[in-house]
């Protein structure tokens, strides 16, 4: 089953870019997903169990680096191509 996921990073520092880049850029080295970003969000799309293993390991390695960071994430089945 395919999925989309809107995902939103806001990490709870006033130098909040670098880590919001960091996360897009290791986004961005999964194969298997596709990655599309706009000002507000990221979305990714791919196979559920692809895309939920690779969220769950770079959820997991953001909240190791960034001390205080939350996440905001919709996620939608069958989503239309494109």
């Amino acid at each position: 089953m395919r999925v989309a996921v809107d995902i939103s990073l806001y990490p709870l520092d006033a130098d909040f870019i670098p880590p919001i880049k960091d996360v897009i850029s290791r986004l961005d080295g999964h194969p298997g997903i596709e990655v599309a970003t706009n000002p507000m969000s990221t979305q990714i799309r791919g196979e559920y169990d692809v895309v939920m293993d690779v969220l769950k390991r770079e959820i997991e390695t953001t909240f190791e680096r960034v001390p205080k960071a939350v996440f905001a994430i919709r996620i939608l089945n069958n989503p239309l191509a494109g």
